[in-house]
């Protein structure tokens, strides 16, 4: 029996790197292409490292007829070359922006003009209106770098109040992180959708790596149990799926705006949580 509906669902691709990379990601965004996804995202290096990938990766995902938004990071970046790599996004047709401050690139000395996504999303709004919807990052367990997370909440408000569309969380474990976050969040006055990131649970290393590094919090009893099954694989997918998908039947009980899958390119663990609360039927 379906479960609880999604308000909408979207999709997080990263640019492939090789040709047997981007096969892959064909089939991929067929086999998700069953859930309907309301739009698709892709993600951007570090002061646009990965700029040609992103943009050739953004430009093939439209041609399949998703709605496609790029991960746009900014620091170390200049307005002259924000500007040309925007207005190259329009000329693609692509209308929806993820809104980074992103990582200094390696060798450069400081921030720019850019130090915060604020001031991006600032800037998209001065030179181009409202030509871009425009999401931004939100942190319910505090962003890593944060000073503490009263600030990172102020600083994830100014991010809505310079123009900001909505939000897209950093993936959580914990649901009460993320309700109590958007109930601190509308007593600063933030209103935009705040749509949960979800990442499913296919590998331990790798997930407790990446959770390490950007600051979620991966439960105790969930760490353990990862632990616990070793290099077990059919295990950890199996209990990962359990956890994920209660989680996601969790928040979509409660009414959020909609789920953004951290795919990894990947679409069998996306597909197994839809199958699961009734959004698709099995294969």
């Amino acid at each position: 029996m379906a479960k609880a509906q999604p308000g909408a669902l979207s999709f997080e691709f990263f640019p492939p790197k090789t040709s047997q990379g981007e096969a892959k990601l064909e089939a991929v965004q067929a086999e998700l292409a069953v859930l309907q996804p309301a739009y698709v995202s892709v993600t951007y290096g570090a002061g646009g490292s990965t700029q040609a990938g992103t943009f050739r990766t953004v430009a093939a995902l439209a041609g399949h007829g998703h709605e496609v938004a790029s991960h746009f990071s900014c620091m170390g970046a200049t307005p002259e070359s924000v500007r040309q790599q925007l207005q190259q996004l329009l000329d693609l047709g692509v209308t929806r922006l993820v809104a980074l401050r992103g990582d200094l690139p390696s060798g450069y000395g400081s921030a720019g003009r850019f130090a915060h996504a604020a001031d991006l999303v600032r800037f998209v709004r001065t030179e181009f209106g409202r030509a871009f919807h425009v999401e931004v990052a939100a942190y319910p367990e505090v962003h890593p770098q944060a000073m503490g997370a009263r600030a990172d909440l102020e600083a994830f408000a100014a991010k809505v109040k310079a123009g900001a569309d909505g939000a897209i969380t950093q993936y959580f474990f914990n649901s009460d992180a993320y309700f109590r976050f958007v109930d601190d969040a509308f007593a600063l006055g933030v209103e935009v959708p705040v749509v949960p990131g979800i990442m499913p649970i296919t590998n331990s290393s790798q997930l407790l790596r990446f959770s390490d590094a950007c600051g979620a919090e991966v439960p105790r009893w969930i760490r353990r149990r990862l632990l616990d099954f070793g290099d077990d694989t059919a295990s950890i997918r199996a209990f990962g799926l359990d956890v994920v998908t209660d989680l996601c039947d969790q928040l979509c009980t409660a009414g959020v705006p909609g789920l953004h899958f951290y795919t990894m390119n990947q679409s069998a663990p996306v597909l197994a949580i839809g199958q699961r609360l009734g959004w698709v039927r099995p294969a």
